[in-house]
Protein backbone atom coordinates (compact mmCIF):
# COMPACT_ATOMS: atom_id res chain seq x y z
CA UNK A 1 0.00 0.00 0.00
CA UNK A 2 1.29 3.31 -0.60
CA UNK A 3 2.43 5.14 2.06
CA UNK A 4 0.12 8.48 1.87
CA UNK A 5 -2.55 6.32 1.83
CA UNK A 6 -1.32 4.19 4.73
CA UNK A 7 -1.02 7.38 6.65
CA UNK A 8 -4.17 8.53 5.16
CA UNK A 9 -6.19 5.10 7.01
CA UNK A 10 -4.23 6.24 10.07
CA UNK A 11 -5.66 9.93 10.17
CA UNK A 12 -9.04 10.16 8.55
CA UNK A 13 -10.72 6.67 9.53
CA UNK A 14 -12.69 6.90 12.47
CA UNK A 15 -15.59 4.94 14.31
CA UNK A 16 -18.97 6.57 15.25
CA UNK A 17 -17.90 6.40 18.83
CA UNK A 18 -15.11 8.72 18.27
CA UNK A 19 -17.75 11.87 18.25
CA UNK A 20 -20.63 11.23 20.51
CA UNK A 21 -23.77 13.40 19.78
CA UNK A 22 -23.36 16.26 22.61
CA UNK A 23 -19.59 16.56 20.69
CA UNK A 24 -21.57 16.92 17.19
CA UNK A 25 -24.41 19.23 18.77
CA UNK A 26 -21.81 22.07 20.49
CA UNK A 27 -19.84 21.65 16.98
CA UNK A 28 -23.22 22.38 14.78
CA UNK A 29 -24.39 24.99 17.05
CA UNK A 30 -20.50 26.75 16.55
CA UNK A 31 -20.60 26.43 13.02
CA UNK A 32 -24.17 27.50 12.12
CA UNK A 33 -23.96 24.24 9.98
CA UNK A 34 -27.13 23.01 8.78
CA UNK A 35 -27.88 19.10 7.63
CA UNK A 36 -29.83 17.64 4.88
CA UNK A 37 -30.26 14.01 4.94
CA UNK A 38 -31.18 12.74 1.36
CA UNK A 39 -33.13 9.07 0.53
CA UNK A 40 -33.34 8.43 -3.19
CA UNK A 41 -35.82 5.75 -3.28
CA UNK A 42 -37.48 2.86 -6.09
CA UNK A 43 -39.99 1.04 -4.74
CA UNK A 44 -38.81 0.64 -1.35
CA UNK A 45 -42.02 1.10 0.66
CA UNK A 46 -40.61 -2.00 3.19
CA UNK A 47 -38.10 -0.32 4.38
CA UNK A 48 -38.11 3.83 3.74
CA UNK A 49 -40.52 4.49 6.64
CA UNK A 50 -38.32 2.79 9.56
CA UNK A 51 -34.99 4.69 8.19
CA UNK A 52 -37.46 7.98 8.11
CA UNK A 53 -39.05 7.61 11.46
CA UNK A 54 -35.75 6.15 13.29
CA UNK A 55 -33.73 9.29 11.91
CA UNK A 56 -36.62 11.70 12.76
CA UNK A 57 -36.72 10.26 16.31
CA UNK A 58 -33.14 10.17 17.02
CA UNK A 59 -31.67 12.91 15.47
CA UNK A 60 -34.97 15.64 15.21
CA UNK A 61 -36.91 15.05 18.01
CA UNK A 62 -34.14 13.57 20.94
CA UNK A 63 -31.73 15.99 19.12
CA UNK A 64 -31.84 18.65 16.44
CA UNK A 65 -28.76 17.49 14.41
CA UNK A 66 -30.68 17.04 11.20
CA UNK A 67 -32.79 19.56 9.43
CA UNK A 68 -34.98 18.20 6.88
CA UNK A 69 -34.95 14.55 5.33
CA UNK A 70 -36.10 14.54 2.15
CA UNK A 71 -37.07 11.32 -0.08
CA UNK A 72 -36.62 11.73 -3.99
CA UNK A 73 -39.15 9.09 -5.62
CA UNK A 74 -37.35 7.97 -8.92
CA UNK A 75 -40.67 6.92 -10.21
CA UNK A 76 -41.95 4.00 -7.54
CA UNK A 77 -44.99 2.12 -8.54
CA UNK A 78 -45.28 1.14 -5.04
CA UNK A 79 -46.54 2.88 -1.87
CA UNK A 80 -42.90 4.65 -1.08
CA UNK A 81 -43.96 8.45 -1.52
CA UNK A 82 -46.75 7.65 0.86
CA UNK A 83 -45.04 5.47 3.49
CA UNK A 84 -42.43 7.86 3.43
CA UNK A 85 -44.52 10.96 3.79
CA UNK A 86 -46.27 9.40 6.69
CA UNK A 87 -43.27 8.20 8.73
CA UNK A 88 -42.79 12.30 8.33
CA UNK A 89 -40.10 12.84 5.25
CA UNK A 90 -40.94 15.65 2.78
CA UNK A 91 -40.86 13.76 -0.76
CA UNK A 92 -40.28 15.10 -3.78
CA UNK A 93 -40.62 13.49 -7.35
CA UNK A 94 -37.66 12.98 -9.46
CA UNK A 95 -39.54 14.27 -12.57
CA UNK A 96 -41.06 17.42 -10.25
CA UNK A 97 -37.01 18.60 -9.89
CA UNK A 98 -35.70 21.06 -12.99
CA UNK A 99 -38.55 20.00 -15.11
CA UNK A 100 -36.38 21.79 -18.12
CA UNK A 101 -34.25 19.43 -18.28
CA UNK A 102 -36.07 15.71 -19.52
CA UNK A 103 -35.07 12.88 -16.23
CA UNK A 104 -33.05 9.61 -17.15
CA UNK A 105 -33.65 6.69 -14.83
CA UNK A 106 -30.81 6.60 -12.22
CA UNK A 107 -29.52 6.62 -8.79
CA UNK A 108 -26.93 9.39 -9.53
CA UNK A 109 -29.38 11.31 -11.89
CA UNK A 110 -31.58 11.38 -8.39
CA UNK A 111 -28.56 12.49 -6.29
CA UNK A 112 -27.57 15.35 -8.72
CA UNK A 113 -31.15 16.81 -8.91
CA UNK A 114 -31.73 16.34 -4.80
CA UNK A 115 -29.26 18.90 -4.64
CA UNK A 116 -31.73 21.43 -5.90
CA UNK A 117 -34.47 20.58 -3.46
CA UNK A 118 -32.54 20.87 0.24
CA UNK A 119 -30.83 23.45 1.29
CA UNK A 120 -28.02 21.59 4.02
CA UNK A 121 -24.73 22.90 4.18
CA UNK A 122 -23.71 19.41 4.57
CA UNK A 123 -25.79 16.79 2.58
CA UNK A 124 -26.01 13.20 3.74
CA UNK A 125 -26.98 10.49 1.92
CA UNK A 126 -28.56 7.20 2.48
CA UNK A 127 -29.98 4.37 0.53
CA UNK A 128 -33.93 3.61 1.20
CA UNK A 129 -33.11 -0.23 1.43
CA UNK A 130 -31.49 -0.40 4.42
CA UNK A 131 -32.82 -2.82 7.08
CA UNK A 132 -32.83 -2.93 11.11
CA UNK A 133 -31.39 0.79 10.35
CA UNK A 134 -29.65 2.59 12.93
CA UNK A 135 -29.36 6.66 12.89
CA UNK A 136 -25.42 6.17 13.36
CA UNK A 137 -25.31 5.91 9.77
CA UNK A 138 -25.91 9.19 9.43
CA UNK A 139 -24.37 10.95 12.86
CA UNK A 140 -21.23 8.55 11.98
CA UNK A 141 -20.66 10.46 8.52
CA UNK A 142 -22.16 13.30 9.20
CA UNK A 143 -19.61 13.94 12.47
CA UNK A 144 -16.07 14.71 10.63
CA UNK A 145 -17.46 17.27 8.50
CA UNK A 146 -19.07 19.12 11.50
CA UNK A 147 -15.88 18.91 13.90
CA UNK A 148 -13.15 18.20 11.43
CA UNK A 149 -12.90 21.42 9.42
CA UNK A 150 -10.34 20.29 6.24
CA UNK A 151 -12.31 17.59 5.71
CA UNK A 152 -15.10 17.93 2.39
CA UNK A 153 -16.95 13.91 1.86
CA UNK A 154 -17.08 10.89 4.39
CA UNK A 155 -18.02 7.79 3.51
CA UNK A 156 -19.87 4.90 5.82
CA UNK A 157 -18.04 1.84 6.26
CA UNK A 158 -19.56 -1.30 7.65
CA UNK A 159 -19.59 -5.29 7.41
CA UNK A 160 -21.70 -6.69 4.48
CA UNK A 161 -23.22 -9.82 5.25
CA UNK A 162 -24.75 -12.18 2.48
CA UNK A 163 -26.94 -15.16 3.35
CA UNK A 164 -25.77 -15.13 7.27
CA UNK A 165 -21.91 -15.52 6.02
CA UNK A 166 -19.97 -12.49 7.44
CA UNK A 167 -18.37 -10.52 4.56
CA UNK A 168 -19.49 -11.54 1.79
CA UNK A 169 -21.70 -8.57 0.87
CA UNK A 170 -20.37 -6.48 -1.73
CA UNK A 171 -19.55 -8.25 -4.60
CA UNK A 172 -19.36 -5.57 -7.08
CA UNK A 173 -17.20 -3.51 -4.68
CA UNK A 174 -14.47 -6.58 -4.04
CA UNK A 175 -14.93 -7.94 -8.50
CA UNK A 176 -14.79 -4.22 -10.37
CA UNK A 177 -14.39 -1.63 -7.59
CA UNK A 178 -11.68 -2.35 -5.76
CA UNK A 179 -9.07 -3.61 -8.34
CA UNK A 180 -9.73 -0.27 -10.67
CA UNK A 181 -8.92 2.14 -7.61
CA UNK A 182 -6.39 -0.04 -6.56
CA UNK A 183 -4.73 -0.05 -10.02
CA UNK A 184 -5.67 3.18 -11.30
CA UNK A 185 -6.10 5.40 -8.18
CA UNK A 186 -3.91 3.56 -5.23
CA UNK A 187 -4.73 6.91 -3.22
CA UNK A 188 -8.32 5.43 -2.78
CA UNK A 189 -7.42 2.32 -1.57
CA UNK A 190 -8.11 2.41 1.91
CA UNK A 191 -11.67 2.90 1.44
CA UNK A 192 -13.08 -0.07 2.96
CA UNK A 193 -16.60 0.35 1.10
CA UNK A 194 -16.19 2.79 -1.68
CA UNK A 195 -19.29 1.97 -3.31
CA UNK A 196 -21.30 2.64 -0.17
CA UNK A 197 -24.72 3.98 -0.79
CA UNK A 198 -23.87 5.78 2.63
CA UNK A 199 -22.03 9.23 2.58
CA UNK A 200 -21.66 13.00 3.33
CA UNK A 201 -20.24 16.19 2.09
CA UNK A 202 -20.16 19.74 1.62
CA UNK A 203 -22.57 20.90 0.09
CA UNK A 204 -19.79 23.50 -1.91
CA UNK A 205 -18.36 20.18 -2.90
CA UNK A 206 -21.34 18.49 -4.17
CA UNK A 207 -22.11 21.62 -6.39
CA UNK A 208 -18.55 21.51 -8.36
CA UNK A 209 -19.08 18.02 -9.21
CA UNK A 210 -19.88 16.16 -12.31
CA UNK A 211 -22.51 13.18 -11.47
CA UNK A 212 -22.74 9.88 -13.68
CA UNK A 213 -26.28 9.49 -13.77
CA UNK A 214 -26.19 5.70 -13.05
CA UNK A 215 -24.48 3.28 -10.90
CA UNK A 216 -21.08 4.72 -11.64
CA UNK A 217 -22.09 7.26 -9.06
CA UNK A 218 -19.67 6.60 -6.05
CA UNK A 219 -16.77 5.82 -7.67
CA UNK A 220 -16.88 9.03 -9.95
CA UNK A 221 -17.58 10.77 -6.60
CA UNK A 222 -14.70 9.64 -4.94
CA UNK A 223 -12.07 10.18 -7.97
CA UNK A 224 -13.34 13.61 -8.77
CA UNK A 225 -13.71 14.82 -4.86
CA UNK A 226 -9.77 12.87 -4.87
CA UNK A 227 -8.21 15.23 -7.84
CA UNK A 228 -10.75 18.48 -6.54
CA UNK A 229 -9.79 18.49 -2.79
CA UNK A 230 -7.21 15.79 -1.96
CA UNK A 231 -6.75 12.78 -0.40
CA UNK A 232 -6.86 14.82 2.94
CA UNK A 233 -10.24 16.08 2.49
CA UNK A 234 -11.67 12.56 2.36
CA UNK A 235 -12.49 10.29 5.12
CA UNK A 236 -14.47 7.14 6.25
CA UNK A 237 -16.25 6.18 9.29
CA UNK A 238 -17.11 2.72 10.32
CA UNK A 239 -20.64 2.28 11.74
CA UNK A 240 -20.73 -1.39 12.49
CA UNK A 241 -23.17 -3.90 9.89
CA UNK A 242 -25.17 -2.79 6.98
CA UNK A 243 -27.92 -4.96 5.80
CA UNK A 244 -30.57 -4.93 2.78
CA UNK A 245 -31.96 -5.85 -0.62
CA UNK A 246 -29.25 -8.06 -2.65
CA UNK A 247 -29.07 -7.53 -5.97
CA UNK A 248 -29.45 -10.90 -8.33
CA UNK A 249 -26.16 -11.72 -10.32
CA UNK A 250 -27.43 -9.96 -13.55
CA UNK A 251 -28.31 -6.87 -11.81
CA UNK A 252 -24.71 -6.57 -10.92
CA UNK A 253 -23.54 -7.40 -13.88
CA UNK A 254 -25.27 -3.83 -15.08
CA UNK A 255 -24.26 -2.37 -12.14
CA UNK A 256 -20.18 -3.46 -12.88
CA UNK A 257 -20.91 -2.56 -16.83
CA UNK A 258 -22.09 1.18 -15.68
CA UNK A 259 -19.08 1.60 -12.91
CA UNK A 260 -16.11 0.46 -15.29
CA UNK A 261 -17.67 2.66 -17.90
CA UNK A 262 -17.67 5.56 -15.58
CA UNK A 263 -13.53 4.26 -14.64
CA UNK A 264 -12.88 4.35 -18.66
CA UNK A 265 -14.33 8.27 -18.84
CA UNK A 266 -11.80 9.16 -16.08
CA UNK A 267 -8.81 6.95 -17.30
CA UNK A 268 -9.06 8.93 -20.28
CA UNK A 269 -7.75 12.10 -18.64
CA UNK A 270 -4.72 9.73 -17.45
CA UNK A 271 -3.33 8.55 -13.65
CA UNK A 272 -1.07 6.44 -12.22
CA UNK A 273 -1.28 3.16 -12.14
CA UNK A 274 -0.12 0.18 -10.01
CA UNK A 275 -0.56 -4.32 -10.44
CA UNK A 276 -1.72 -4.17 -6.37
CA UNK A 277 -4.89 -4.77 -4.43
CA UNK A 278 -5.26 -3.71 -0.92
CA UNK A 279 -8.30 -5.57 0.87
CA UNK A 280 -9.51 -5.66 4.19
CA UNK A 281 -10.44 -8.04 6.67
CA UNK A 282 -11.82 -7.23 10.55
CA UNK A 283 -9.38 -7.30 13.86
CA UNK A 284 -10.45 -6.69 16.80
CA UNK A 285 -9.28 -3.31 16.53
CA UNK A 286 -11.14 -2.63 13.39
CA UNK A 287 -10.25 -3.24 9.73
CA UNK A 288 -6.93 -4.12 8.44
CA UNK A 289 -6.03 -3.85 5.18
CA UNK A 290 -4.25 -6.59 3.06
CA UNK A 291 -2.27 -5.82 0.02
CA UNK A 292 -1.75 -8.56 -2.43
CA UNK A 293 -0.06 -8.08 -5.65
CA UNK A 294 -2.54 -8.45 -9.23
CA UNK A 295 -0.70 -11.33 -12.08
CA UNK A 296 -21.18 6.59 -18.82
CA UNK A 297 -23.88 10.08 -19.60
CA UNK A 298 -23.08 12.61 -16.96
CA UNK A 299 -24.89 15.54 -15.42
CA UNK A 300 -22.48 18.89 -14.79
CA UNK A 301 -21.60 20.31 -11.29
CA UNK A 302 -24.85 21.42 -10.28
CA UNK A 303 -23.49 25.28 -9.77
CA UNK A 304 -23.57 25.23 -13.79
CA UNK A 305 -27.20 25.02 -13.29
CA UNK A 306 -29.08 28.01 -14.02
CA UNK A 307 -32.19 27.41 -11.74
CA UNK A 308 -29.27 26.31 -8.91
CA UNK A 309 -27.58 29.82 -9.73
CA UNK A 310 -30.43 31.92 -9.01
CA UNK A 311 -31.37 29.71 -5.21
CA UNK A 312 -28.18 30.73 -4.80
CA UNK A 313 -28.24 34.16 -5.49
CA UNK A 314 -31.76 34.78 -4.09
Amino acid sequence: MLKETERWLSNRSWSVTDRPLHRLMSAKRATGSSVSVVLPALNEEETVGEIVAVIRHDLMQQVPLVDEIVVVDSGSTDRTSQVAAAAGARVVHRDEILPRIPTVPGKGEVLWRSLLVTSGDIVCFIDADLKEFSSDFVSGIVGPLLTEPGVDLVKAMYDRPLGGAAGQGGRVTELMARPLLNMHWPQLAGFVQPLGGEYAARRSLLEQLPFPVGYGIELGMLVDALHLVGLDALAQVDVGVRKHRHQDGQALGRMSAAIYRTAQLRLARGHLIRPALTQFERSGDGFEPRTYSVDTEERPPMVEISEYQKRRAA
